[in-house]
């Protein structure tokens, strides 16, 4: 769709370079000084004009780009608008409210696109923050810090004019404004405000409003928060665009407001009681540009039905900058029109795993998180305590949990799940394994029973044989972290005199019968094994009713059992890797570690992402923090087939531990 920008500045360069590359295409160019017209217009071989009217006259574009000074933005919005051009405009839409709202009704009279910028709430950063809020971690939020600190944009903008005439309250304070109004709705009121009139004496280009404002605003479902805007605080202070949120179970903080990237830290949680966690990507992320938000106008025109969404939240925002400019001059509190603006509105992040008796589904994969996290206390051979770097995966963002009753500690992971600053239950993958001493059918009803009651939950979104052959059974498992080793030893791993595993006359399509006994009690949602040949699996498939939605196997570059892979794969099911990075000196491995330093990963992480490139889930364990966070932002990286070929180079046909 042809576009006309009018305004050739800086910014008009970012957005003319996104519509290179989209269903946009630059068709003229607009500016009131000839030569930055005719300088952009020559990179887009298209027409330039000094006349918006003649501009509108001579090309009919169905698009105006409104990149003009900020004071200017109503004026040109009008003008295209009366001339049945559907318009997107740079922030802010309008310096007075009661303009806003009538530009907004012109474009709904003449069935007009209306857009406005920011449109932060589709950045990479700002999503992940929108999904941890969703998540229900910091349960109910009722406060708030918003920072924008412009800095002083005489020593970082070629043309500060525009922004010392309308001060930070219409420049920088929008970022946070609007990705607030995106996810909780409109603000209710403005309670406080407070401006002050301080710049550097020595600066020849002074503000002509306040240069540093702040407010205390309430949103009409969701929290009041403290917002300061100032071009006075440096930029490269330690907030720039920084928001915090707390709420009665958590807290949030979000690195950027505006940010277009995103990082590994932009997006932190810090549950009640602990230390805030980076809460790092877990898919490929991609830097949103400029123009995104006017294709997306674009495409709602296609479509017949052309949007006014953010051209009516814009239109609020520039309400609530007019009401802080009254509290801070007459005081508050200041009631603001919504300009009907909806509720808030958060993305929901649930697993929803595949009832397998559904015929028509049979070979359709479960959904599950790109990785996740083992909860096994065996490290090095030792037991540990694993409650604290459990919590740790938890608050970093890990939604699948593997679990078994061999472990011990279920109890502490249903702690956690109950605890405030959880997430909540949908969105939590749980995998459970019943112990091969409690194959027989009243003993893994009886375990699979006692898993639940221990974890707190009502069913597994999975619950797999922890391995298909069967032990002699020794007593219940029920807390075994708590029993004195010795103890734990016997119960887990029989032995007859002689020092020999007592195993059990139990054949593994009767183990996996008596599986499918829990499953249809309603005690799992899907039913799985664990560390399995694939002859042992076929021989599960054809004499199961219940097929396995997944399969966990030991997988790393040593050992990739890559043809099990394929043919779970072929099958529709899942498959998880456990001690992807314990192998002894997989880690060391140069080849690793030169697809790393391409990557900017660790040797740790490249194994993460070789899995999940291959669409193996991988369950990495870990007690360090840094390392729990780093695992899983290698999720967010997908290899090149050439590095899994070398990666499959170090595979070991002869790998034992």
């Amino acid at each position: 769709m042809d576009c006309l920008l009018v305004g050739a500045g800086a910014i008009a360069s970012e957005y003319a370079a996104g519509m290179a590359s989209s269903s946009l295409s630059v068709a003229g160019v607009c500016d009131r000084e000839a030569e930055r017209a005719k300088t952009l217009a020559s990179e887009y071989d298209c027409s330039w004009f000094e006349s918006v009217d003649r501009a509108l006259t001579a090309l009919d574009a169905p698009v105006v780009v409104n990149l003009t000074g900020h004071a200017a933005h109503a004026e040109i919005t009008r003008t295209a608008l009366t001339a049945d051009r559907h318009v997107y405009s740079e922030k802010p839409l309008a310096l007075n409210a009661s303009v806003a709202e009538e530009l907004v009704s012109i474009a709904r009279d003449r069935d007009l696109a209306l857009g406005c910028a920011p449109e932060n709430e589709h950045g990479p950063s700002q999503r992940r923050a929108a999904r941890l809020l969703a998540d229900g971690r910091l349960g109910p939020i009722q406060l708030g810090y918003a920072y924008a600190h412009v800095g002083r944009v005489t020593d970082w903008h070629d043309r500060p004019r525009s922004f010392l005439d309308i001060g930070p309250l219409y420049d920088g304070s929008v970022y946070p404004l609007t990705l607030l109004v995106s996810w909780f709705g409109p603000v209710d009121r403005v309670r406080t405000a407070d401006t002050l009139d301080i710049w550097p004496e020595r600066e020849h280009q002074q503000p002509s409003t306040p240069g540093h404002v702040e407010a205390v605003i309430s949103f009409a479902t969701g929290p009041t928060v403290r917002l300061t805007g100032s071009f006075y605080a440096s930029h490269r202070s330690r907030e720039f665009y920084g928001l915090e949120l707390h709420g009665d179970d958590g807290s949030l903080y979000l690195d950027g407001t505006g940010a277009m990237e995103t990082a590994i830290d932009h997006v932190q949680f810090g549950r009640l009681g602990r230390q805030y966690t980076n809460v790092p990507p877990q898919s490929p992320t991609t830097a949103i540009e400029y123009a995104d938000a006017v294709e997306r106008l674009a495409g709602s025109v296609t479509d017949g039905t052309p949007s006014r969404r953010t051209g009516r939240r814009a239109a609020h925002v520039v309400a609530v900058c007019n009401a802080i400019e009254t509290a801070a001059a007459d005081g508050g509190p200041v009631t603001v029109p919504d300009y009907g603006v909806a509720r808030g509105s958060l993305p929901s992040y649930t697993v929803t795993p595949l009832d397998p008796d559904r015929r028509s589904q049979r070979r359709r994969a479960i959904r599950l998180p790109p990785v996740g996290f083992g909860c096994s206390r065996y490290r090095n051979g030792e037991y540990v305590d694993r409650e604290d770097s459990i919590a740790t995966a938890l608050d970093a963002g890990y939604r699948f949990l593997d679990s078994a009753e061999l472990y011990g500690n279920e109890h502490r992971i249903g702690e956690l799940l109950s605890a405030p600053g959880a997430p909540d239950r949908d969105g939590v993958f749980l995998l459970g394994k019943v112990w091969r001493t409690n194959h027989r059918r009243e003993h893994m009803i009886e375990a699979a029973t006692g898993s639940l009651s221990e974890l707190g939950v009502s069913a597994f979104d999975c619950y797999a044989l922890h391995w298909p052959g069967a032990w002699a059974y020794q007593g219940p498992l029920a807390r075994l972290a708590e029993k004195p080793v010795e103890r734990q030893e016997n119960l887990a791993f029989p032995e007859d005199g002689e020092g020999n595993i007592q195993t059990a006359d139990l054949p593994l399509e009767r183990a996996w019968r008596n599986l499918e006994a829990v499953y249809d009690r309603g005690l799992a949602r899907t039913i799985g094994v664990s560390n399995v040949t694939r002859s042992q699996l076929e021989t599960i498939i054809e004499t199961g009713r219940v097929r396995p939605a997944l399969v966990q196997i030991e997988r790393h570059p040593y050992q990739p059992q890559n043809e099990l892979v394929s043919f779970c794969h072929d099958q529709g099911i899942r498959v998880v890797a456990h001690s992807p990075l314990s192998a002894p000196g997989l880690l060391d491995e140069p080849i690793l570690e030169t697809i790393a330093d391409r990557h900017g990963l660790s040797p740790a992480g490249v194994v993460i992402a070789w899995n999940v490139t291959e669409h193996v889930v991988p369950i990495p364990s870990s007690t360090t923090t840094s390392h729990i966070v780093s695992n899983l932002a290698a999720a967010a990286e997908r290899l090149r087939p050439e590095e899994i070929e070398r990666i499959d180079s170090l595979r070991q046909p002869d790998f034992e531990r």
